[in-house]
């Protein structure tokens, strides 16, 4: 199966960071944070990316769209938040559930390091949450590193 990706249109941006806002914050509240406090992170880091509340230059967001032309789910990669304008982030991936196991993430994946290769980045970094091991398992299989570890216990 093969995919694309195909820049959000403004039509679908305003859908798209509402329901990027509401995974997030649904993330954050499996780590522990309070409702309140994952509603205020999420809501800082859309408007630190997109205050126009559209994408960008130096964010991109992106439908993931499989061979038949199905919406399959979404990309966000931008530079990171360092002065390094070579380094470069993927933000958020969501692969809709029902899509999942088809290898549609690694394919994702790959086009966002082309994607972001082609923008001049020399380097493509990513946050997984600690319960996501599909996902930490796939980053891992494609060279991806672990360069910090945050940990926490509740008591």
């Amino acid at each position: 199966m093969t995919i694309q990706l195909i820049p959000l249109s403004a039509q679908r941006f305003p859908a798209w960071i509402e329901r990027s806002r509401t995974e997030y914050q649904s993330d954050l509240i499996k780590t522990g944070e309070s409702l309140q406090e994952a509603h205020r992170r999420a809501n800082e880091s859309l408007e630190a990316s997109f205050p126009e509340n559209s994408p960008a230059t130096d964010n991109a967001v992106f439908d993931v769209v499989d061979e038949t032309g199905a919406i399959v789910g979404y990309l966000w990669v931008g530079t990171d938040s360092s002065e390094d304008s070579h380094s470069w982030w993927v933000w958020d991936i969501v692969v809709d559930e029902e899509h999942r196991g088809k290898g549609l993430g690694r394919k994702a994946m790959k086009q966002a390091e082309d994607y972001a290769r082609s923008q001049g980045a020399h380097t493509l970094g990513l946050s997984v949450f600690g319960f996501n091991h599909g996902a930490r398992g796939l980053y891992e299989s494609m060279g991806y590193e672990t360069v910090t570890t945050k940990m926490k216990k509740h008591l």
